[in-house]
């Protein structure tokens, strides 16, 4: 977890896009877990085994992605002898191949919706600066509807939440991409019942993927307010919180870093995918898979 945050963190220079350096993987290195660039370009020259994610930024592959390519932001290149054994998707750019390049699974490419992939994670945008006073008091009123959700949480279904917010720290990584894949696949979803369900059909449908994707932020930022606070106040008041003070510390000190204007933006869009995934992983913290496996076939004796 404090690696993640740490790599937002390292974002404070990275937007727009472009302007910190890029991220490489060298030829003849391979990179053994999940890949992720916030802010800015990244270059696969070498193996990376898991999935690899780039967010305001682009991905040139010029060696082998493991697993899926997903682009936030920018636009994808593949070199002549690129392999990607997964999906690529880029929302908000376009896929370039050369005639060598392989990809596994589908190749799929929205450069039109530019950055209304945003709105998933921070709202309609008001078009004002991040300084002005409305911005801020808007926060402000946002941080206090997060307080008043989390001790609703936890005084309905404590359990489930703080099962939820222990495996936030076990793989932080995964769980971000996993989350990343999760608001993308809903993204997608969405963009399918408006293309392909006429009319007044697909509204309810519309409005169900969207109150799911809801609700995995809520539970899941709740999850994370109290593993951060749970983190912080063990090691730096020595001590172990209860579940609600835990909660509350985490939500401040990520509120505190939401008002900065390019790096809370950053660490709240990693709190964000973190607390996504870990909800779709955990199953809001029941812990149980999505979907039951079939019986075995019965066996009949002759």
């Amino acid at each position: 977890m404090k690696s993640l945050l740490c790599a937002g963190l390292a974002c404070l220079a990275s937007l727009p896009a472009g302007a910190a350096p890029a991220m490489r993987i060298a030829p003849g290195t391979v990179a053994r877990s999940e890949v992720v660039a916030l802010g800015r370009d990244l270059s696969v020259e070498g193996e990376a085994k898991s999935d690899v994610a780039v967010i305001n930024g682009d991905a040139r592959v010029h060696g082998t992605v493991g697993g899926d390519l997903i682009v936030l932001g920018g636009s994808v290149s593949l070199a002549d002898g690129a392999i990607v054994t997964g999906d690529v998707f880029a929302l908000g750019g376009i896929i370039e191949t050369a005639g060598g390049a392989e990809i596994g699974g589908r190749a799929v490419a929205y450069p039109s919706v530019g950055e209304a992939w945003l709105t998933l994670l921070e709202g309609p945008s008001l078009g004002l600066s991040d300084g002005s006073r409305v911005v801020v008091a808007a926060k402000l009123a946002l941080l206090t509807a997060w307080l008043a959700l989390a001790l609703a949480l936890l005084a309905v279904n404590g359990k489930a939440v703080l099962a939820t917010s222990e495996w936030v720290l076990v793989e932080p990584l995964r769980n971000f991409v996993t989350g990343l894949t999760g608001v993308l696949a809903l993204f997608l979803l969405s963009l399918a019942l408006v293309t392909f369900v006429p009319g007044i059909a697909g509204v309810p449908l519309l409005a169900l993927v969207v109150l799911f994707a809801l609700l995995l932020k809520l539970w899941g930022l709740v999850a994370v307010f109290h593993a951060v606070g749970d983190l912080l106040g063990d090691k730096l008041l020595k001590r172990r919180l209860q579940p609600l003070n835990a909660a509350t510390f985490g939500l401040l000190v990520l509120g505190a870093v939401k008002l900065s204007p390019w790096v809370g933006t950053v660490v709240w869009w990693v709190a964000t995918f973190i607390g996504v995934g870990v909800a779709l992983t955990t199953k809001f913290g029941r812990r149980e898979p999505w979907l039951e496996a079939p019986p075995p076939p019965e066996l009949v004796l002759g």
